[in-house]
């Protein structure tokens, strides 16, 4: 069995994460990303894995950028959200983006190992409050959306990340140690594969996906 990837910056849910995978697929090798760098890092080796676990609000997302930027890397993958968000409609859009389950950071390790065995098995599975509708369709336009992100390059994806958090390019640059003048460059294709003109359309852009992060 390949690898199973568990991206998600905090240390103690990583562990509760690690004891549920081992409880559900015992001698199964664990991979895992702290941050969106190291996630990136993962992707970009081409590694293979039999199930991706992801923290929705890990920091350098924006939305359900990350559901989609591993959706688009690992179309025949198994995607599982993990999320301290709770809302049923955040759950069925993230279904509706290609994830393959939701699991609430508020579940037992009974209920996130149950969880996995049913979407390894090939089954979608998300809490019981959630299943009383249908998986929100992503509408036309935010399909069109997820396609354009989709034609980011990784560095791309982590620099829309950071002008998102409203980093200035000279920031943005220090951060990623490389010249002002290739952030910039980067910059110009981010915003001409996203069909804006400028940082503010594209923040209005990608409202279409943004979600509100938990307040506990």
């Amino acid at each position: 069995m390949d690898p199973i990837l568990i991206a998600d910056d905090h240390p103690l849910f990583r562990a509760a994460l690690r004891q549920a995978v081992s409880a559900a697929f015992p001698d199964t090798p664990i991979e895992e990303a702290d941050s969106l760098p190291a996630l990136q890092t993962l992707v970009e080796q081409q590694k293979q894995y039999s199930l991706l676990l992801l923290d929705l609000h890990m920091p350098g997302t924006h939305g359900f950028s990350a559901v989609i930027y591993l959706r688009d890397h690992y179309r025949d993958t198994p995607l599982v959200v993990i999320s301290a968000s709770d809302e049923a409609d955040v759950m069925q859009r993230a279904i509706g983006f290609g994830a393959n389950g939701f699991i609430p950071k508020s579940a037992s390790l009974d209920t996130m190992v149950d969880a996995l065995n049913q979407v390894l098995a090939g089954d979608t599975w998300l809490p019981p409050a959630a299943r009383t509708s249908s998986a929100i369709p992503a509408s036309a336009s935010e399909q069109e959306l997820a396609r354009r992100i989709s034609s980011l390059t990784p560095q791309q994806f982590r620099v829309l990340g950071m002008l998102l958090e409203g980093m200035a390019n000279k920031v943005i640059a220090i951060e990623l140690n490389v010249s002002e003048a290739t952030v910039k460059a980067h910059m110009t294709a981010i915003l001409r594969k996203l069909g804006v003109r400028n940082r503010t359309q594209a923040v209005l852009l990608l409202r279409d996906i943004a979600i509100e992060a938990p307040t506990s």
